[in-house]
Protein backbone atom coordinates (compact mmCIF):
# COMPACT_ATOMS: atom_id res chain seq x y z
CA UNK A 1 0.00 0.00 0.00
CA UNK A 2 1.31 3.46 -0.88
CA UNK A 3 1.80 6.07 1.82
CA UNK A 4 -1.36 7.99 2.75
CA UNK A 5 -1.92 11.49 1.43
CA UNK A 6 -3.08 14.05 3.99
CA UNK A 7 -5.86 16.41 2.93
CA UNK A 8 -6.16 19.58 5.00
CA UNK A 9 -9.75 20.80 5.14
CA UNK A 10 -12.90 18.67 5.11
CA UNK A 11 -15.20 21.11 3.39
CA UNK A 12 -16.71 20.50 -0.01
CA UNK A 13 -13.38 20.55 -1.88
CA UNK A 14 -11.53 18.34 0.59
CA UNK A 15 -14.32 15.76 0.70
CA UNK A 16 -14.58 15.61 -3.10
CA UNK A 17 -10.81 15.24 -3.54
CA UNK A 18 -10.80 12.50 -0.89
CA UNK A 19 -13.67 10.75 -2.68
CA UNK A 20 -11.83 10.74 -6.01
CA UNK A 21 -8.53 9.57 -4.52
CA UNK A 22 -10.21 6.83 -2.48
CA UNK A 23 -12.01 5.59 -5.59
CA UNK A 24 -8.57 5.20 -7.21
CA UNK A 25 -7.20 3.21 -4.28
CA UNK A 26 -5.11 6.02 -2.81
CA UNK A 27 -5.11 6.00 1.03
CA UNK A 28 -6.22 9.31 2.50
CA UNK A 29 -6.17 11.05 5.87
CA UNK A 30 -8.50 14.04 6.25
CA UNK A 31 -7.61 16.69 8.81
CA UNK A 32 -9.96 19.47 9.90
CA UNK A 33 -10.39 21.29 13.22
CA UNK A 34 -14.17 20.76 13.06
CA UNK A 35 -15.39 17.30 14.12
CA UNK A 36 -18.14 17.15 11.48
CA UNK A 37 -19.41 19.34 8.62
CA UNK A 38 -21.06 22.40 10.12
CA UNK A 39 -21.35 26.19 10.26
CA UNK A 40 -17.58 26.76 10.35
CA UNK A 41 -17.30 25.71 6.67
CA UNK A 42 -18.46 28.08 3.92
CA UNK A 43 -19.95 25.09 2.06
CA UNK A 44 -22.46 24.80 4.92
CA UNK A 45 -24.05 28.04 3.70
CA UNK A 46 -24.30 27.07 0.04
CA UNK A 47 -27.43 26.96 -2.09
CA UNK A 48 -26.63 23.60 -3.69
CA UNK A 49 -27.73 24.70 -7.16
CA UNK A 50 -26.10 22.77 -10.01
CA UNK A 51 -26.88 25.51 -12.49
CA UNK A 52 -24.00 25.88 -14.96
CA UNK A 53 -26.06 27.58 -17.66
CA UNK A 54 -27.45 30.25 -15.34
CA UNK A 55 -23.96 30.85 -13.95
CA UNK A 56 -22.83 31.52 -17.51
CA UNK A 57 -24.44 34.95 -17.28
CA UNK A 58 -21.43 36.20 -15.33
CA UNK A 59 -19.02 33.25 -15.00
CA UNK A 60 -16.19 32.20 -17.30
CA UNK A 61 -16.57 29.44 -19.91
CA UNK A 62 -14.98 26.65 -17.81
CA UNK A 63 -17.69 27.05 -15.17
CA UNK A 64 -20.41 26.34 -17.73
CA UNK A 65 -18.55 23.50 -19.43
CA UNK A 66 -17.24 21.66 -16.37
CA UNK A 67 -20.30 22.42 -14.28
CA UNK A 68 -22.39 20.24 -16.58
CA UNK A 69 -20.61 17.18 -15.11
CA UNK A 70 -21.68 17.94 -11.54
CA UNK A 71 -25.19 16.45 -11.38
CA UNK A 72 -24.07 13.05 -12.68
CA UNK A 73 -21.09 13.00 -10.31
CA UNK A 74 -23.22 13.73 -7.26
CA UNK A 75 -25.76 11.11 -8.29
CA UNK A 76 -22.96 8.55 -8.71
CA UNK A 77 -21.94 9.18 -5.08
CA UNK A 78 -25.45 8.35 -3.92
CA UNK A 79 -26.54 11.93 -3.23
CA UNK A 80 -30.15 12.73 -4.06
CA UNK A 81 -30.14 15.01 -7.11
CA UNK A 82 -33.30 16.92 -8.01
CA UNK A 83 -33.28 17.17 -11.81
CA UNK A 84 -36.14 19.61 -12.26
CA UNK A 85 -34.26 22.43 -13.93
CA UNK A 86 -34.39 26.02 -12.75
CA UNK A 87 -36.60 28.99 -13.57
CA UNK A 88 -35.59 32.63 -14.01
CA UNK A 89 -38.21 35.36 -13.63
CA UNK A 90 -38.41 39.14 -13.26
CA UNK A 91 -40.90 41.59 -11.91
CA UNK A 92 -43.04 43.30 -14.55
CA UNK A 93 -41.01 46.52 -14.45
CA UNK A 94 -37.76 44.61 -15.06
CA UNK A 95 -38.76 42.56 -18.11
CA UNK A 96 -35.71 43.76 -20.04
CA UNK A 97 -33.52 42.03 -17.48
CA UNK A 98 -34.94 38.68 -18.58
CA UNK A 99 -34.17 39.35 -22.24
CA UNK A 100 -30.61 40.34 -21.37
CA UNK A 101 -30.18 37.19 -19.26
CA UNK A 102 -31.41 35.09 -22.19
CA UNK A 103 -28.92 36.66 -24.59
CA UNK A 104 -25.96 35.95 -22.33
CA UNK A 105 -26.82 32.34 -21.42
CA UNK A 106 -27.71 29.10 -23.17
CA UNK A 107 -29.59 25.89 -22.42
CA UNK A 108 -32.94 27.60 -21.86
CA UNK A 109 -36.29 28.31 -23.43
CA UNK A 110 -38.93 30.93 -22.76
CA UNK A 111 -42.12 29.69 -21.10
CA UNK A 112 -45.37 31.51 -20.51
CA UNK A 113 -49.08 30.92 -20.03
CA UNK A 114 -50.04 27.26 -19.72
CA UNK A 115 -46.43 26.03 -19.91
CA UNK A 116 -45.38 28.23 -17.02
CA UNK A 117 -48.44 27.20 -15.02
CA UNK A 118 -47.53 23.54 -15.50
CA UNK A 119 -43.99 24.12 -14.22
CA UNK A 120 -44.74 26.44 -11.30
CA UNK A 121 -48.48 27.00 -10.76
CA UNK A 122 -47.75 28.98 -7.60
CA UNK A 123 -45.85 31.61 -9.59
CA UNK A 124 -48.00 31.66 -12.71
CA UNK A 125 -50.62 33.83 -11.04
CA UNK A 126 -48.09 36.66 -10.66
CA UNK A 127 -45.59 36.04 -13.48
CA UNK A 128 -46.48 35.57 -17.13
CA UNK A 129 -43.03 34.89 -18.63
CA UNK A 130 -39.89 33.05 -17.53
CA UNK A 131 -36.72 31.35 -18.71
CA UNK A 132 -36.65 27.60 -18.12
CA UNK A 133 -33.23 25.90 -17.83
CA UNK A 134 -34.38 22.31 -18.10
CA UNK A 135 -30.93 20.70 -17.84
CA UNK A 136 -30.07 22.12 -14.42
CA UNK A 137 -30.46 20.47 -11.02
CA UNK A 138 -30.01 21.03 -7.30
CA UNK A 139 -29.04 19.14 -4.16
CA UNK A 140 -29.26 19.70 -0.42
CA UNK A 141 -25.67 20.79 0.36
CA UNK A 142 -25.69 19.90 4.05
CA UNK A 143 -27.03 16.43 3.35
CA UNK A 144 -24.44 16.03 0.58
CA UNK A 145 -21.57 16.94 2.91
CA UNK A 146 -22.75 14.47 5.54
CA UNK A 147 -23.21 11.77 2.91
CA UNK A 148 -19.70 12.15 1.47
CA UNK A 149 -18.14 12.03 4.92
CA UNK A 150 -20.14 8.91 5.87
CA UNK A 151 -19.08 7.13 2.65
CA UNK A 152 -15.45 8.00 3.24
CA UNK A 153 -15.59 6.72 6.81
CA UNK A 154 -17.13 3.48 5.55
CA UNK A 155 -14.26 3.21 3.06
CA UNK A 156 -11.76 3.42 5.91
CA UNK A 157 -10.63 7.02 5.47
CA UNK A 158 -9.15 8.41 8.68
CA UNK A 159 -10.51 11.74 9.95
CA UNK A 160 -8.34 13.72 12.36
CA UNK A 161 -9.49 16.80 14.25
CA UNK A 162 -6.27 18.71 13.87
CA UNK A 163 -5.34 22.03 12.29
CA UNK A 164 -1.55 21.67 12.48
CA UNK A 165 0.45 21.42 9.26
CA UNK A 166 1.27 17.74 8.61
CA UNK A 167 4.42 16.27 7.09
CA UNK A 168 4.64 14.23 3.89
CA UNK A 169 2.34 14.45 0.87
CA UNK A 170 -0.29 17.11 1.49
CA UNK A 171 -3.27 18.46 -0.46
CA UNK A 172 -4.37 21.75 1.05
CA UNK A 173 -8.11 22.45 0.68
CA UNK A 174 -8.55 24.92 3.55
CA UNK A 175 -10.28 27.74 1.68
CA UNK A 176 -9.49 31.20 3.07
CA UNK A 177 -7.38 29.68 5.83
CA UNK A 178 -4.75 28.94 3.16
CA UNK A 179 -3.93 32.62 2.64
CA UNK A 180 -0.72 32.00 4.55
CA UNK A 181 0.47 30.23 1.38
CA UNK A 182 -1.81 31.77 -1.27
CA UNK A 183 -1.75 35.55 -0.74
CA UNK A 184 -3.91 36.28 -3.80
CA UNK A 185 -6.92 34.62 -2.19
CA UNK A 186 -9.68 37.02 -1.24
CA UNK A 187 -12.97 36.58 0.58
CA UNK A 188 -16.35 37.04 -1.07
CA UNK A 189 -19.06 37.15 1.55
CA UNK A 190 -22.31 35.31 0.92
CA UNK A 191 -25.38 35.49 3.15
CA UNK A 192 -28.44 33.29 3.34
CA UNK A 193 -31.78 33.00 5.06
CA UNK A 194 -33.70 29.78 5.64
CA UNK A 195 -37.47 30.10 5.83
CA UNK A 196 -40.34 27.84 6.75
CA UNK A 197 -43.09 28.85 4.32
CA UNK A 198 -45.76 26.11 4.37
CA UNK A 199 -48.09 28.20 2.19
CA UNK A 200 -45.53 28.37 -0.63
CA UNK A 201 -45.09 25.60 -3.19
CA UNK A 202 -42.09 25.68 -5.53
CA UNK A 203 -40.78 22.69 -7.46
CA UNK A 204 -37.34 23.94 -8.47
CA UNK A 205 -34.87 26.77 -7.77
CA UNK A 206 -36.17 30.18 -8.77
CA UNK A 207 -33.98 33.14 -9.68
CA UNK A 208 -35.50 36.57 -9.47
CA UNK A 209 -33.57 39.09 -11.55
CA UNK A 210 -33.47 42.47 -9.91
CA UNK A 211 -31.24 45.48 -10.74
CA UNK A 212 -30.36 46.05 -7.07
CA UNK A 213 -30.73 42.77 -5.17
CA UNK A 214 -31.12 39.61 -7.28
CA UNK A 215 -32.42 36.59 -5.43
CA UNK A 216 -32.43 32.85 -5.71
CA UNK A 217 -34.77 30.59 -3.78
CA UNK A 218 -34.04 26.88 -3.44
CA UNK A 219 -36.71 24.49 -2.15
CA UNK A 220 -35.52 22.07 0.51
CA UNK A 221 -38.82 20.20 0.83
CA UNK A 222 -41.56 20.26 3.47
CA UNK A 223 -42.06 24.00 3.09
CA UNK A 224 -38.40 24.89 3.79
CA UNK A 225 -36.67 27.34 1.45
CA UNK A 226 -33.16 28.76 1.25
CA UNK A 227 -32.82 32.38 0.12
CA UNK A 228 -29.49 33.67 -1.11
CA UNK A 229 -27.47 35.67 -3.61
CA UNK A 230 -25.59 38.36 -1.72
CA UNK A 231 -22.06 38.77 -3.06
CA UNK A 232 -19.95 41.23 -1.10
CA UNK A 233 -16.19 41.76 -1.29
CA UNK A 234 -15.52 41.04 2.36
CA UNK A 235 -13.65 38.47 4.45
CA UNK A 236 -16.03 38.83 7.39
CA UNK A 237 -17.42 35.46 8.39
CA UNK A 238 -20.40 34.34 10.42
CA UNK A 239 -22.49 37.51 10.54
CA UNK A 240 -25.11 38.71 8.07
CA UNK A 241 -25.89 42.41 7.80
CA UNK A 242 -29.35 43.80 8.49
CA UNK A 243 -29.38 45.43 5.07
CA UNK A 244 -28.64 42.20 3.22
CA UNK A 245 -31.24 40.23 5.15
CA UNK A 246 -33.86 42.92 4.55
CA UNK A 247 -33.09 42.93 0.83
CA UNK A 248 -33.33 39.14 0.60
CA UNK A 249 -36.65 39.09 2.43
CA UNK A 250 -37.99 42.05 0.42
CA UNK A 251 -37.09 40.33 -2.84
CA UNK A 252 -38.81 37.13 -1.71
CA UNK A 253 -41.92 39.11 -0.79
CA UNK A 254 -41.83 40.79 -4.21
CA UNK A 255 -41.64 37.38 -5.86
CA UNK A 256 -44.77 36.34 -3.99
CA UNK A 257 -46.46 37.97 -0.95
CA UNK A 258 -47.00 34.54 0.64
CA UNK A 259 -43.37 34.70 1.76
CA UNK A 260 -44.45 37.49 4.10
CA UNK A 261 -46.05 34.88 6.36
CA UNK A 262 -42.94 32.67 6.50
CA UNK A 263 -41.03 31.87 9.67
CA UNK A 264 -37.33 32.73 9.73
CA UNK A 265 -35.47 29.60 10.81
CA UNK A 266 -31.86 30.57 10.27
CA UNK A 267 -29.66 33.44 9.11
CA UNK A 268 -26.04 32.80 8.22
CA UNK A 269 -23.02 34.08 6.34
CA UNK A 270 -19.51 33.10 5.39
CA UNK A 271 -16.70 34.21 3.10
CA UNK A 272 -15.99 32.11 0.03
CA UNK A 273 -12.38 31.87 -1.23
CA UNK A 274 -11.71 33.37 -4.66
CA UNK A 275 -8.76 34.35 -6.83
CA UNK A 276 -8.82 37.53 -8.95
CA UNK A 277 -10.32 35.71 -11.97
CA UNK A 278 -12.92 33.85 -9.84
CA UNK A 279 -11.68 30.51 -11.20
CA UNK A 280 -10.20 27.61 -9.18
CA UNK A 281 -6.51 26.86 -9.03
CA UNK A 282 -4.59 23.66 -8.44
CA UNK A 283 -1.24 24.99 -7.27
CA UNK A 284 1.96 23.16 -6.48
CA UNK A 285 4.02 24.77 -3.73
CA UNK A 286 7.02 22.64 -2.83
CA UNK A 287 5.74 19.19 -1.89
CA UNK A 288 2.16 20.37 -1.40
CA UNK A 289 -0.79 20.84 -3.71
CA UNK A 290 -3.27 23.62 -3.02
CA UNK A 291 -6.80 23.21 -4.35
CA UNK A 292 -8.66 26.43 -3.78
CA UNK A 293 -10.54 29.44 -5.12
CA UNK A 294 -13.86 27.88 -6.11
CA UNK A 295 -15.67 31.17 -5.39
CA UNK A 296 -19.44 30.59 -5.42
CA UNK A 297 -19.16 27.37 -7.43
CA UNK A 298 -18.17 24.88 -4.76
CA UNK A 299 -20.77 22.19 -5.36
CA UNK A 300 -20.79 22.89 -9.08
CA UNK A 301 -17.06 22.66 -9.78
CA UNK A 302 -15.65 20.53 -6.94
CA UNK A 303 -16.33 17.24 -8.79
CA UNK A 304 -14.38 18.31 -11.89
CA UNK A 305 -11.56 19.90 -9.87
CA UNK A 306 -11.34 16.81 -7.64
CA UNK A 307 -10.97 14.56 -10.68
CA UNK A 308 -8.21 16.80 -12.05
CA UNK A 309 -6.42 16.71 -8.71
CA UNK A 310 -6.62 12.92 -8.43
CA UNK A 311 -5.30 12.50 -11.98
CA UNK A 312 -2.40 14.83 -11.18
CA UNK A 313 -1.53 12.92 -8.00
CA UNK A 314 -1.49 9.64 -9.89
CA UNK A 315 0.58 11.05 -12.73
CA UNK A 316 -2.19 10.58 -15.29
CA UNK A 317 -2.29 14.27 -16.21
CA UNK A 318 0.71 16.48 -15.45
CA UNK A 319 -0.95 19.73 -16.61
CA UNK A 320 -4.66 19.64 -15.78
CA UNK A 321 -6.87 22.64 -16.36
CA UNK A 322 -6.53 25.24 -13.58
CA UNK A 323 -3.01 23.95 -12.82
CA UNK A 324 -0.31 26.40 -11.66
CA UNK A 325 3.16 24.87 -11.50
CA UNK A 326 4.66 27.02 -8.73
CA UNK A 327 2.71 29.76 -7.05
CA UNK A 328 5.81 31.37 -5.52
Amino acid sequence: MSKAITIRGAGIVGLCVATELTARGVPVILRDPAPVPGPTACSWWAGGMLAPFCEGFSAEEPVVRLGQEAADWWAAQGVKVERRGSLVVTLQRDRRELDQFARRTKGHRFVSGTNLAELEPFLAERHDRALYFEGEAHINPRAALAHLRARLEQAGVVFEQNADAPHGSVIDCRGLAARDSLPELRGVKGEMVILNAPDVTLNRPIRLLHPRFPLYIVPRGDGIFMLGATQIESEQRGRASVRSVMELLSAAYALHPAFGEAEVLEIGADARPAFPDNLPRITRTGDSLHVNGLFRHGFLLSPAVAKMTAALVQGCNETPEFYHEDYS
